[in-house]
């Protein structure tokens, strides 16, 4: 990743990331060495803290990993799910109880081991139900629980959603032990518990989703937004909250940052580098997952820059946006932000933001491509054309999250009855008609963003993201 302090990159003729008047880490009286660690002005510390934000990523890659181990123990007779079973399962994750759990250690492994060893050692006291969208009482821009999610059929709220995959992958592992299989178009049984009959990767549907509905649903339309009064960056800033080294409004705005999922030194990692997603940085033989290990959209951020034909920086243009911003708020910790500097600082917001959906929406070409690549392969891959669909479907399902996604609602819509709700086989009566839609999709998402044409592909997916 290449970090540029002066950064203009046009997306479209409405939709620009310019950072040529932001970059004030050269004027700050606030000591800064590049990285997302700022020691406060009025405690003398440092005052950045998202420690939550890390351990709701840890929760969601836990249960992606839970289920993706689901079929070995199934197959191996290590666990005879009764229904209900596995629902429970899932729901240790999404309803996690630190006074019972804290102790165990997580799924999550890297090389070298986490530092971390228990889940108490992370966070305690958090859960991905209580912050996924429609569960906050205040300060989010739609009322998810009464008018539920767009782009799947009946409209559900995000959490019943949650709960209808999981109680889909129940069912399907009660059967399973059973010798009761979904069975592919050509009469094989599936090989993954969490594929359905028709082709919806129930593993990655919850992964992507709840990656949007509680990551990127908290960190746009929480604590980056300016709505409510006393959240988001209308908290707080004129003191230190009792017993911390931050202000109310500092703090909202490192756990956007910790939503974004980088790590403080992110700026200084090459692309590759957090493509792999974990850093020894400090050499000490352990991964530090609260400062050593990149999640989510920051990953894919790094990956689509690293697949772009025509050359984006969405992780730098994030980092610095998060970080300017911050330097900011450590200068003027103690006061009330005046008008031109709460403009400042809505800017850098504007400017994180739409480089973090930059980085979501072009990940969606990157599986229109995909599918469309499984759609003309020579021998056709049910499993691996179910996993892509889904990863695609996931990430476009999250853009609604958004209270300033360049989409507006109508695209939304157009652009998820192009997208459907599964993936066509190609014996099925309007396979043509489904690959000229992925088309129209990718197109869609290229006017409303404003792609390069060389990062979109070709008629079969190549050539692209």
């Amino acid at each position: 990743m290449s970090l540029l302090l002066l950064l203009s990159c046009a997306v479209s003729d409405d939709l620009v990331i310019d950072t040529a008047d932001t970059a004030d880490t050269a004027d700050t009286s606030i000591e800064n060495d590049g990285s997302y660690s700022v020691v406060s002005a009025l405690s003398g510390e440092n005052s950045v803290s998202y420690s939550g934000q890390s351990f709701r990523h840890l929760l969601i890659s836990d249960l992606t990993l839970y289920t993706d181990g689901l079929t070995e123990r199934l197959n191996a007779g290590d666990y005879y799910p009764a229904q209900g079973d596995v629902s429970k399962d899932l729901d240790f994750y999404l309803s996690f109880d630190s006074s019972t759990s804290g102790a165990i250690p997580p799924l999550l492994s890297t090389d070298p081991a986490l530092l971390q060893e228990s889940y108490d050692a992370v966070s305690s006291d958090k859960d991905i139900l209580g912050k996924l969208a429609g569960n906050d009482a205040t300060g989010q821009h739609v009322d998810w629980n009464t008018q539920g999610i767009a782009g799947w059929p009946e409209n559900p709220t995000p959490q019943a959603l949650v709960e209808q995959w999981s109680g889909k992958l129940d069912a399907q592992a009660a059967a399973w032990v059973q010798g009761n299989y979904p069975l592919q178009p050509d009469g094989t049984a599936v090989t993954q518990v969490y594929i359905t009959e028709n082709g919806q990767d129930l593993k990655q549907l919850m992964d992507k989703f709840l990656r949007g509905g509680v990551a990127y649903s908290q960190g746009t339309d929480d604590y980056l937004d300016s709505d409510t009064e006393g959240k988001g960056l209308l908290s707080d800033h004129t003191a230190v909250e009792e017993g911390k080294s931050y202000t109310a409004l500092e703090h909202a705005w490192d756990e956007g940052f910790g939503y974004f999922g980088a790590t403080p030194t992110y700026n200084s990692w090459s692309d590759e580098e957090i493509a792999d997603g974990a850093k020894d940085v400090d050499g000490d033989g352990r991964i530090d997952l609260k400062s050593e290990l990149v999640f989510g959209h920051a990953v894919n951020a790094a990956k689509r820059d690293l697949g772009a034909t025509s050359a984006t920086d969405y992780s730098a243009q994030a980092f610095e946006a998060f970080l300017n911003g911050r330097l900011l708020l450590a200068e003027t910790a103690g006061t009330e932000l005046s008008s031109e500097q709460m403009s400042e600082l809505e800017g850098y917001r504007d400017q994180a933001v739409l480089a973090w959906e930059l980085a979501i929406a072009s990940t969606a070409v990157h599986y229109i491509n995909d599918v469309l690549q499984d759609t003309s392969a020579t021998e056709y891959d049910f499993e691996g054309h179910a996993k892509h669909y889904a990863e695609l479907k996931g990430f476009a399902l999250i853009l609604q999250f958004n209270p300033h996604s360049p989409m507006s609602d109508a695209q939304f819509s157009e652009l998820h009855t192009l997208l459907g709700v599964a993936p066509v086989q190609p014996n099925d009566f309007g396979f043509e008609v489904y690959k000229t839609s992925l088309l129209n999709a990718r197109t869609l998402l290229q006017e409303v963003y404003g792609f390069e044409s060389a990062n979109m592909g070709d008629e079969n997916g190549e050539g692209g993201w």
